[in-house]
């Protein structure tokens, strides 16, 4: 007969396969929502596992009712952040969410230490076994690292995300330097702690890592922060496999490999998208932007109107949308699907031009257009689009900014230059959707706002396009 910490143990494996069905599942549109079938399946699985794997271990009963209290509790704060969350708030979400996971492998390491080596380190040293001894210090030292960088990096994220602090880097004197001295000191520690476990060496690299965390993000300028969150996930799921090794739990252990090595390569992708080194971003050290020339005459930018953007778009050819975070904001989604829906019932041919960074997170803007409707296939990704822009008839820019700068492209003195752009000034007209001649999130001015065949209309997106449908909807057809 199987016994029952057989079957939880086989149940994980279910939820490691379900989870990398669910990460499957993700990587289209089309096939989104059974991948979140699939994760909520397999967390299920591994949640009903680990309850019965806790009673069949004799957890006594008001450990059960602590776990189903916290269990219940971080339920109904989930169910509530969901039904609430706004799209444009769901990248700090994110980043708060990651916090958690750093701060749960804190405890984790936390508690390891404290179950082993406080209490049965003097016994496994007199039974000779100081090489088991020192490979668990090292998971606990490790995880505890990991968990705190993470806790502290997302806890900044989020409130630079959420504008609750500045999102221009910090600039500490010799910055570099700091977290090099950080990573050595964490090295010296660490084969300290191997050696000879000690409370101490505990807190110091405790309060060591949750300062480098607060660090490294602190010096990652706003318009960077797509990255960050990436690269935060990746931490976050590190964390959450070493505090796997820690707990002998494989589920942990495939679950945090799967989230720390996607996100990994996810922030790899989105480095290449805006010309960072990968491995400056795991340092902390690309955030070094200049704030834009002020100075720089670009000469004057022209308004239009409602009215001649309608009869502009109901005269072309072709239309690209080009969609940024400042349509987020406005909620303008179900507008720009609507503007889709009629244009191409004239039998113009729209298509979106979607950059990797779009917005304040990965997919962003894949996910807003999802919601409202718009057909998969029209949804082109950057490398997708780019060649056709110079045979475009009219490009909408709705809240994007420093993903179709030219000077990426035309000026190496920008703070962004070598970031591939949507190139959206080469098609024959631009209509810029601004509220106002702000710059951007990273602080650049945008050349192709002066262009000769670039017209800006000022105003809340959502109203602008919402009055283009009523304008193309009494025009004669």
């Amino acid at each position: 007969m199987i016994s029952i910490e057989s079957a939880a143990y086989a149940a994980y494996i279910v939820a490691a396969l379900l989870f990398i069905l669910a990460l499957a599942g993700l990587s289209k549109h089309e096939t989104a929502k059974a991948g979140n079938t699939f994760g909520i399946a397999g967390m299920t699985v591994a949640l009903v596992a680990t309850v019965v794997l806790a009673v069949d271990h004799g957890v006594s009963g008001f450990g059960l009712i602590l776990l189903a209290g916290f269990m219940l509790v971080g339920a109904l704060i989930g169910l509530q952040r969901a039904s609430v969350v706004q799209m444009t708030g769901m990248p700090e979400l994110i980043a708060l969410l990651h916090s958690f996971v750093g701060l749960a492998a804190v405890l984790v390491g936390w508690n390891g230490y404290l179950h082993v080596e406080h209490i049965d380190g003097a016994e496994a040293r007199a039974l000779g076994e100081q090489g088991m001894l020192g490979i668990h210090s090292a998971e606990v030292f490790i995880g505890l690292f990991i968990g705190a960088v993470t806790f502290t990096g997302s806890v900044v994220a989020y409130l630079k995300l959420s504008a609750k602090m500045k999102a221009s880097p910090l600039m500490l004197p010799g910055k570099n330097f700091l977290n090099l001295a950080a990573l050595v000191a964490f090295v010296t520690l660490t084969v300290w702690f191997v050696i000879e476990p000690q409370l101490w060496l505990l807190a110091a690299v405790t309060i060591l890592a949750l300062g480098v965390g607060w660090h490294l993000v602190a010096s990652i300028g706003g318009g960077d922060m797509p990255v960050v969150v990436s690269m935060l996930n990746s931490y976050s799921g590190w964390a959450a496999a070493a505090s796997g090794f820690l707990l002998a739990n494989d589920l942990l252990i495939v679950t945090g490999a799967l989230v720390g090595s996607s996100g990994a390569y996810l922030s790899y992708i989105m480095c290449k998208a805006m010309n960072r080194s990968f491995i400056s971003v795991i340092a902390g050290g690309f955030g070094l932007v200049t704030g834009p020339d002020d100075e720089a005459d670009y000469g004057e930018h022209r308004e239009t109107n409602v009215e001649t953007v309608a009869e502009m778009l109901s005269t072309a050819d072709s239309v690209v949308i080009t969609p940024g975070y400042g349509m987020a904001v406005a909620q303008a989604q179900h507008g720009v699907a609507e503007l889709t829906r009629k244009l191409r019932e004239r039998g113009v041919d729209v298509r979106f031009g979607i950059h990797p960074v779009a917005g304040r997170l990965p997919g962003h803007m894949n996910v807003l257009l999802a919601e409202a409707k718009v057909p998969y296939d029209i949804v082109l990704e950057m490398d997708e689009i780019n060649d056709d822009l110079a045979n475009t008839s009219v490009v909408l820019v709705i809240g994007a900014n420093d993903t179709v700068n030219p000077a990426a492209a035309e000026d190496p003195a920008s703070p962004i230059a070598g970031m591939p752009v949507l190139a959206v000034w080469e098609a024959g007209n631009v209509i810029v959707f601004k509220r106002s001649m702000a710059s951007g999130y990273a602080g650049v001015q945008n050349p192709l706002f002066f262009r000769d065949n670039t017209q800006m209309l000022f105003g809340d997106a959502k109203t602008r396009i919402d009055e283009i449908v009523g304008a193309l909807a009494g025009a004669r057809v």
